[in-house]
């Protein structure tokens, strides 16, 4: 969801690109949420016996150029990719990033128009329902699916396995689906820990005194939020436990951004001496800062945090509302999924290379094959060089306003 570091961008940017190699291949593992080993390549797809392309999960850049080297595997692919997307409340991402990264990452290898669809539900389960059950019904090979629930999307996944039609996870790991289907998504312990530690450091460059956090979670039926909050709590658990921090709360999550307005406003009045704040996703964030701004709390006092480096999640770093946002570079998760269809609907197994980790499914107890990219903390230090170097947003949309002023002083023109 809705929003790090082992690789700078620029090293991602400069990774190897694509090695040929006579057959694909895949090693077993069985590694957490967190690993990054490699895993089993299933899904009902086989090695073929011609020359595959062995894309490289670090390898995808910006101009997606690996993709265009997925072109002949493309062409011996059958049937459509079908995309379910959520909604477009719980985070701007899915219509700003992920349906047009996904498009640009089909069309770049190859694919027609009539070769993939990407819906959106909307916020609803039986319509994501309905566009799966019309996209099966048109001949899909493989669908992408990022549910609004795990019970929904478990029903939707069981009925194409059904059909024969191979599943992908996409940036949220449906619990109780079919073993053998695979996920996409960033690291996303790694995601909350990030979290974390920006937090830890921002209460002390912002020299906030005596913290009492509140933990505000995102939605619990998102095994996403769960992990992201795996991540957190084990940078804060020790600040907890030696009496560094006092943890105010942590009352139920939820992704949208009314509902944590509402949350926060009622923790505040009832703990009024609340100076700090995990918040999981920009859009929550925003939704405190907004209170905090009508209360008169001033810049540089009251840490906040985030993910998705959304625009207002960008300009409440820069003017000293929000400690950071976790920049999820969705080209690379997109490209990554879109990577990992083509494969499939080739009927051709995955290589390691890109199958480089296994998620535990808990209510299956069962290891997920999975596809990890890897998730970077922005703040007004490294902004110029990750998310407006990347093109993710407009410098003319970021330093409008009150905001330019901030921009300069970051560097970003």
């Amino acid at each position: 969801m809705s929003s790090r570091r082992t690789l700078p961008v620029l090293a991602i940017v400069a990774a190897s690109g694509l090695v040929l190699a006579g057959c694909s291949s895949s090693t077993s593992g069985s590694s957490s949420s967190s690993s990054m080993s490699p895993s089993s390549g299933s899904s009902g797809a086989s090695s073929s016996s011609a020359s595959v392309p062995q894309v490289d999960a670090g390898a995808f850049t910006a101009d997606f150029s690996v993709m265009s080297q997925l072109k002949d595997l493309a062409s011996q692919g059958k049937g459509m990719i079908g995309v379910l997307l959520p909604d477009t409340t719980t985070s701007t991402r899915y219509v700003q990033y992920d349906a047009p990264y996904l498009k640009k990452a089909f069309e770049t290898a190859g694919l027609s128009a009539d070769q993939f669809k990407i819906d959106n539900a909307n916020g609803s389960a039986s319509t994501m329902q309905t566009q799966a059950e019309a996209d099966i019904n048109a001949g899909a090979s493989v669908l992408l699916v990022d549910p609004l629930d795990p019970g929904s999307g478990a029903a939707i996944e069981s009925k194409a396995k059904a059909a024969g039609v191979a599943v992908i996870d996409y940036d949220r790991l449906v619990t109780g689906g079919p073993k053998d289907r695979y996920y996409v998504s960033f690291d996303n312990v790694k995601v909350g820990t990030l979290i974390g530690q920006g937090f830890v450091q921002c209460v002390k460059d912002w020299n906030v005194q005596k913290p009492q956090v509140l933990i505000m979670d995102g939605d619990p039926t998102d095994n996403n939020a769960k992990l992201f909050a795996q991540g957190y709590n084990g940078v804060l658990k020790q600040y907890f436990d030696n009496g560094t921090y006092t943890k105010v709360g942590e009352p139920a999550g939820t992704w949208d951004p009314q509902t944590a307005a509402t949350t926060f406003q009622q923790q505040l009045t009832a703990h009024p001496n609340i100076n700090a704040a995990i918040t999981p996703n920009d859009d929550n964030a925003n939704a405190v800062i907004s209170i905090l701004k009508g209360n008169g709390v001033k810049p540089k006092s009251f840490p906040t945090t985030g993910q998705d480096a959304s625009l207002p999640g960008l300009q409440n770093v820069l003017t000293g509302y929000q400690c950071g946002t976790v920049y999820k570079p969705i080209y690379l998760e997109a490209q990554a999924a879109a990577a990992l269809a083509i494969y499939l609907r080739a009927g051709v197994t995955p290589p390691s290379s890109l199958v480089n980790a296994t998620t535990k499914d808990t209510t299956l107890n069962a290891d997920i094959s999975s596809v990890y990219t890897t998730p970077i903390w922005v703040t007004p230090k490294n902004m110029a060089d990750t998310v407006v170097k990347d093109g993710a947003v407009k410098v003319a949309d970021l330093c409008s306003g009150n905001v330019a002023s901030a921009c300069s002083a970051a560097g970003i023109s």
